[in-house]
């Protein structure tokens, strides 16, 4: 008898529970497809690392030999893009002569795409720097390869100039 009324019990509660948590019924289903789609914009983004030449001494060390420098030109493009690198003239040339400024007085230099100084590095044609094809999204770097040539006549002080690289894509 107490085992009926368990079992009883059990019925009343299973029952509770089934009228109490909602039972969903279907009489059918049907289905179609979704499209997703992106695109992806072929971007580039660039950053450089000066080049500081240091001391130029047109007296002694530097008038019969160079002064040479390195900076860097960092590109991070969308893999896949096909991309090159230009510097223009700076801000104190004279017709194609790069020049660095203190005051009135002028020092020339050159900036070249090959450690042997022999392709200047320009921004238009043949002077522009062919990167090639991004691999990835990683950063790739290319140095920029300065020259200060000996010989020059030019008075004390501080000198500089504000070159602008681009990368074309």
């Amino acid at each position: 008898m107490r085992r009926i009324k368990n079992l009883l019990r059990g019925l009343v509660a299973g029952s509770l529970i089934f009228s109490i948590s909602p039972v969903e019924l279907y009489a059918g289903s049907a289905s179609t497809s979704l499209s997703v789609s992106a695109t992806v914009a072929s971007s580039c983004t660039i950053s450089t690392a000066a080049i500081d030449f240091g001391s130029y001494d047109p007296v002694v060390t530097h008038a019969a030999a160079n002064l040479d420098g390195t900076g860097t030109v960092t590109i991070t493009c969308t893999k896949g893009a096909v991309t090159t690198v230009g510097l223009d003239l700076g801000a104190n040339a004279v017709l194609t002569t790069r020049r660095m400024a203190a005051g009135t007085e002028r020092l020339t230099y050159e900036l070249y795409k090959d450690s042997g100084r022999t392709s200047v590095w320009g921004s238009s044609g043949g002077n522009l720097l062919d990167t090639g094809v991004a691999p990835s999204k990683a950063a790739r770097p290319f140095t920029v390869y300065g020259r200060v040539p000996s010989g020059q006549d030019i008075s004390a002080g501080s000198y500089s100039d504000t070159v602008t690289a681009t990368v074309n894509f």
